[in-house]
């Protein structure tokens, strides 16, 4: 089972001063819109987004489809079958992914310690 891409989303009150902030740091912008309150940042192979009143709290994200650098991969394994697999794990989504749609889907759960979990899938169902 493979979950895709990792990145830590990180709920910021300034997205200009957290900009500056993580490129002091040495991360570089990668994505994303300042002027829309996201941006997608990088260092070596760590990866943070910066969401300014998107997400209430910083969660864990993973991207099936997409490789360490946000490029996509030929095979993944779609966001509606890892949904089936935590299903038959037992653990309880919050939100689920539409399992008769074929697009980009989202799914999302907490560890044991609330601790959000982002599972955002921005490719195709792969054929």
């Amino acid at each position: 089972m493979e979950l895709g891409a990792f990145s830590v989303s990180l709920a910021v009150k300034d997205i200009a001063l957290s900009r500056a902030f993580y490129e002091k740091l040495g991360f570089t912008v990668e994505g994303g819109a300042q002027e829309q309150n996201w941006l997608v940042m990088r260092h070596g192979t760590t990866t943070i987004g910066l969401f300014q009143g998107m997400f209430d709290r910083n969660l864990l994200t993973f991207n099936p489809g997409w490789g360490p650098r946000a490029q996509p991969v030929e095979t993944f394994d779609d966001v509606r079958a890892l949904q089936a697999h935590f299903e038959e794990q037992g653990l309880e989504l919050e939100v689920r992914a539409d399992s008769t749609s074929d697009g980009p889907a989202h799914l999302s759960l907490s560890d044991p310690d609330g601790n959000p979990i982002l599972v955002d899938q921005h490719v195709p169902k792969p054929k």
